[in-house]
């Protein structure tokens, strides 16, 4: 059973270095979906019962931020913190009765850098991939993204002629991630890189039914999929421990393509459990009621292969192996 009481939640919409309003104290129902494929994170908050000026404060466009968090308990043992920060992108007002009325935001985290940023850059012959990897930074932070604290370890090898880097820089951050083995997105507003066999260090959150998870965790195509209470913990890029009593495995399908995959080794390495229980995590999705039950993290992960932390103890921080920080 776990021992998480007293929620905590906090949504703030405002202006950048401007104005803003704390909206957690009213009911609030919100679903964030974040992931570290390319795609901008996103976010849709329900608000209900808004004063008049307030509601139109908001239907105003004066507040263009919007910023979640959540968590449990306060003081040293408190696991608050922040899920989604991002840019308002559409409201909607309605009533579900003549008593309760509703706001609706949609937000999205770096859509405009994403889908607006353009480049037109030449590195001379020479040049090194970690300067074209810089060029592509800086030319993302025109748009209002904040730059990585640290970059994945590149080759040294120096580029035969000039490099060109022209049109969406978005094609131009996937073209070069594809060559040099990285996945790349983007998590409230900062640039993140993450190789391909790497993860994001930092200190490894511990999953189990005493820190909040819920049911049993299952195995299926897109990875091992399990259900805790919300936990700004869990990053994506990073890691968890999984601590459980069991894991509920694939089911193939009857047709001959469901027959071939399941005697696949290949397929049942890339989805089967890990035995020190280290899981990557590719996709945490966020949903809760701050008035009902609903209040939960979704997450899809990878097996970390055993022979890469199997010296490094629950809880504690991960060595900096896969991320190196930014040369100056």
């Amino acid at each position: 059973m776990t021992t998480l009481f007293g929620r905590q939640f906090s949504l703030i919409v405002g202006t950048p270095g401007g104005p803003a309003l704390e909206l957690g104290k009213l009911r609030c129902v919100f679903d964030i979906r974040r992931g570290d494929n390319q795609t901008p994170n996103s976010c849709d908050v329900r608000i209900y019962n808004l004063s008049a000026n307030t509601a139109n404060k908001v239907a105003s466009r004066e507040f263009t931020q919007l910023a979640i968090s959540a968590g449990y308990g306060t003081g040293a043992t408190a696991t608050f913190g922040k899920l989604f920060q991002g840019t308002i992108k559409q409201w909607r007002q309605g009533r579900l009765d003549q008593k309760d009325s509703y706001v609706d935001l949609t937000a999205a985290d770096g859509d405009e850098a994403y889908n607006f940023s353009f480049m037109a850059q030449t590195l001379a012959k020479s040049s090194t991939p970690a300067a074209g990897l810089l060029g592509l930074i800086q030319t993302m932070g025109k748009s209002g993204i904040k730059a990585p604290t640290q970059l994945p370890a590149l080759p040294n090898t120096k580029y035969q002629r000039g490099r060109v880097f022209y049109g969406m820089t978005r094609d131009e951050i996937r073209e070069f991630a594809a060559a040099y083995g990285l996945s790349w997105s983007i998590q409230d507003g900062v640039l993140q890189f993450v190789p391909l066999t790497g993860f994001v260090p930092g200190n490894v959150p511990i999953v189990s039914p005493q820190s909040g998870l819920v049911g049993v965790p299952e195995i299926t195509q897109n990875g091992l999929e399990l259900r805790t209470l919300i936990n700004p913990q869990i990053r994506i890029g990073s890691l968890i421990k999984l601590v459980s009593n069991s894991v509920n495995k694939l089911r193939f399908s009857m047709s001959a393509e469901g027959q071939t995959q399941s005697l696949n080794s290949a397929l049942a390495a890339q989805i089967k459990t890990n035995a020190d229980g280290l899981y990557y995590v590719m996709v945490a999705n966020h949903h809760g009621d701050t008035r009902g039950n609903d209040w939960y993290s979704e997450l899809t992960c990878l097996a970390v292969d055993a022979t890469v932390t199997q010296q490094t103890a629950p809880g504690a921080p991960l060595p900096e192996n896969a991320i190196l920080p930014i040369s100056p």
